[in-house]
């Protein structure tokens, strides 16, 4: 049986103090701490830069025993991990990119317990060398943290389907240590909606969380949408952006790998030193694009979502979009990525003329969103008739190349249980009820169309309707 032995609050801050070097914790973050060092279960909303890890990375320390973070990006590893061993803390990673050496190395120090935070992808979580080890009856894990969760939301159902099996882990886990045991789940994300709210409680069976919401306002953050009535107009505007903000560090989203080479070579051609980033770059040229970035080397990098998760740089002047992004919660990602240090920062937004007429490409990129969404349902629901009712997950996935997701899919529409991590068996048929995602694309939609001042229609859509009312931040686009 794990009965932590609680630190007092002195020491609690005396450590805090000592790896970081902070005084004293911002709201809400010490009630946070204690909450987690106590134990219970958590759903944590903080907007970004707000210090987050922090929150979950100092009761593991103060704890003996395992916590492990499971988070999406190698990058967003590996920038925690390397802060962590630079305060000398006994943290590792596990993730496909390590050498077989490091893999090894980390792996033993798993079995005789020489880790206190141990940072893992969902789908290197339920692999079957380190499911194996976690599944030890002596390994102590005190909590499982799920770090940028709203990635469950955004990619559990047919990116990343490992993220869906996630509320089996705790049950299964329990199985194998000695009676009595406790294991915490705590959930932290910059942003979640109410509905983004109950699926993460809902998939990972958060048990009564303690929740911590912080509305996602920031006061130095002027966002604004233009309407680009072309192809060649949108990118004039962004080059006339850029030019008013003359060696300011800044970020472009777009959607695709493509677009992100094509612009990024474009700018080339026109004398910025920039680069394009996205999923399809191997770790070193990752790398080598984020160093360049955050030391200044270059000025901004042209991206898609892949870029920017738990990378740190107060100091971005400005986020422009050259492409909307698909949902809301991606959007206030992005654009919370400028103005960390306080200071003012530009969030632009630009989208085709309504019609669609003169520039055709973004309605395209909605129908092709919406008609990818609706072909994974109808697949899953013809796999539905092939699967056997009770089955495990490896098994389909060899048999069925959509195996995983439709697995994940079904699951999403209230179809099918998992008896633990690897098992699953179908329960009922389909209740018709609107995808998640598709509610948030029309979501999306109405932000970019708003005549109401996009904070105030940003509070409304995160639940924070109350602090709304009669809002007006006075420094978008439609309150100018």
């Amino acid at each position: 049986m794990n009965h932590p032995i609680s630190p007092s609050w002195n020491q609690v801050r005396a450590t805090f103090k000592k790896i970081w070097g902070y005084e004293d914790f911002r709201p809400p973050q010490g009630e946070i701490i204690s909450t987690l060092l106590a134990q219970k279960d958590a759903l944590i909303i903080m907007p970004t830069g707000g210090g987050k890890s922090i929150c979950f990375q100092l009761p593991a320390l103060l704890q003996t025993g395992l916590t492990l973070v499971v988070s999406p990006l190698v990058a967003l590893m590996e920038n925690q991990v390397q802060e962590l061993l630079q305060h000398h803390q006994k943290a590792a990673l596990l993730h496909s990119e390590l050498p077989s050496s490091q893999r090894r190395l980390t792996l033993q120090a798993l079995e005789r317990q020489q880790l206190r935070l141990l940072y893992l992808s969902p789908e290197t979580l339920l692999s079957a060398p380190v499911w194996e080890r976690l599944c030890h009856p002596q390994l102590h894990i005190n909590a499982l943290i799920l770090d940028e969760a709203h990635c469950l939301v955004q990619w559990g159902d047919t990116f990343r389907p490992a993220y869906r099996r996630l509320g089996a882990v705790r049950p299964a886990l329990l199985k194998s240590k000695p009676p009595g045991t406790k294991i915490s789940i705590a959930a932290f994300t910059a942003t979640a909606d109410p509905l983004a709210q109950k699926i993460i409680s809902t998939v990972l069976q958060l048990q009564q969380p303690e929740i911590f919401r912080l509305n996602p306002y920031r006061a130095n953050l002027h966002t604004s949408v233009r309407i680009a009535w072309t192809p060649r107009g949108r990118k004039q505007q962004l080059l006339k952006f850029i030019q008013d903000r003359p060696q300011q560090p800044g970020l472009i989203y777009v959607r695709t790998r493509r677009d992100s080479e094509n612009l990024a070579a474009w700018l080339a051609q026109l004398g910025y030193a920039t680069a394009s980033y996205h999923a399809g770059l191997g770790a070193i040229e990752r790398r080598a694009v984020e160093a360049s970035w955050l030391g200044g080397k270059i000025p901004f990098v042209v991206c898609t979502c892949a870029f920017g998760m738990g990378i740190n740089k107060p100091d971005v002047r400005w986020v422009a979009h050259f492409h909307a992004p698909h949902l809301l919660s991606e959007y206030v990602q992005e654009i919370g990525r400028a103005g960390r240090d306080g200071k003012p920062a530009q969030a632009l937004t630009l989208v085709s003329e309504p019609t669609g007429w003169l520039d055709p490409e973004d309605k395209q990129r909605q129908q092709f969103f919406q008609e990818q969404m609706r072909s994974q349902q109808q697949t899953a629901q013809q796999l539905v008739k092939k699967l056997p009712k009770t089955g495990e997950v490896n098994a389909v996935t060899r048999q069925f190349p959509d195996g995983a997701t439709a697995l994940a899919l079904l699951h999403s529409s209230g179809q099918l249980n998992w008896l633990d991590p690897f098992n699953y068996t179908i329960t009922s048929k389909i209740k018709n009820q609107p995808t998640p995602q598709s509610q948030a694309a029309k979501q999306m939609h109405q932000y970019l169309t708003t005549k109401q001042c996009r904070w105030q229609f940003l509070l409304n859509a995160f639940g924070f309707g109350q602090e709304a009312t009669n809002w007006r931040c006075g420094h978008c686009d439609n309150c100018h």
